[in-house]
């Protein structure tokens, strides 16, 4: 659409961050228009995490550090530039990596920027199906932390290895179920451990994996305002990462190589929100 094309020419002009894919430029001459970003060779995060490509696994240290990367942009977006930016449609497939398998996020054709004075956007929804915010789906307002609700579920992605939506095994093809409604469940049941990533399972420990759960948890609040900021999302995340570099370095070295929980979800059952997440 002319208007997402323009609407991105406008939000990417503002933009200058090392975790943004960065415009190059515009062509008007053709019947579509087309613009030009600078060349990201690795594809998306999200075919990592589903394993269609093989050649770079992700190892516990590099998801911590792209969802490092991730957040600090979003960061960067919300209180950083000059007027407050979200990007409306956060998403592994929306963050492309480069060729030192850096995170870049992508595709700000529904993003907007605000006054700083302002505290939500209402607007048609706009979204992706297993990403979007319930709260905003319901009322049309979106706010930052509609942004911190769908990088929950890109974090819930990361530590799984699962589909934000997935057919349920053994059942007809038109059942499907919302990861939201998989790792909610699974933390209320204490059954966290049995449906993290095997390589997850493998190289972090225990309690690097509650922390980064209930972090993820805590963004996929049904109350928006109980969410954190993306500010506080980075520094937990950092902090996880910090914690892990003497035992890095132990390792390291041995090899001769250089190189708060919270219980709340919300007021909404798993199972109400899962019929309003699949009616969109």
């Amino acid at each position: 659409m002319l208007s997402e094309f323009i609407n991105e020419v406008v939000i990417l002009s503002q933009i200058n961050h090392r975790n943004v894919v960065q415009i190059m430029g515009c062509c008007l001459e053709t019947e579509v228009p087309l613009l030009v970003y600078e060349f990201i060779p690795n594809g998306t995060l999200s075919q990592y995490i589903q394993e269609q490509i093989e050649e770079f696994p992700l190892t516990w240290d590099i998801r911590l550090q792209i969802a490092i990367e991730i957040v600090g942009a979003l960061s960067y977006l919300h209180s950083a530039s000059s007027f407050p930016i979200y990007h409306r449609d956060i998403k592994s497939a929306n963050t492309l990596l480069d060729e030192k398998y850096r995170a870049k996020i992508a595709d700000f054709g529904t993003s907007r920027s605000i006054s700083i004075d302002q505290t939500h956007l209402t607007t048609c929804v706009h979204g992706t199906f297993g990403y979007l915010d319930p709260e905003y789906f319901q009322s049309s307002q979106f706010t930052e932390k509609s942004d911190v609700y769908s990088f929950g579920v890109v974090l819930v992605e990361l530590l799984t290895g699962q589909k934000p939506i997935s057919a349920v095994t053994g059942s007809s093809e038109e059942e499907r179920r919302s990861l939201f409604t998989y790792f909610i469940t699974a933390m209320q049941e204490d059954r966290l451990l049995n449906i993290v990533d095997a390589r997850v399972l493998e190289e972090a420990s225990e309690t690097e994996i509650q922390v980064v759960a209930n972090l993820a948890r805590r963004c996929l609040n049904l109350n928006g305002r109980n969410r954190p900021t993306m500010r506080e999302v980075t520094s937990e995340l950092e902090a996880v990462q910090m914690s892990r570099k003497p035992s890095i370095s132990a390792q390291q070295n041995s090899d001769g190589v250089d190189f708060v929980e919270d219980d709340s979800v919300g007021n909404w059952d798993v199972e109400s929100l899962s019929e309003v997440s699949t009616s969109y």
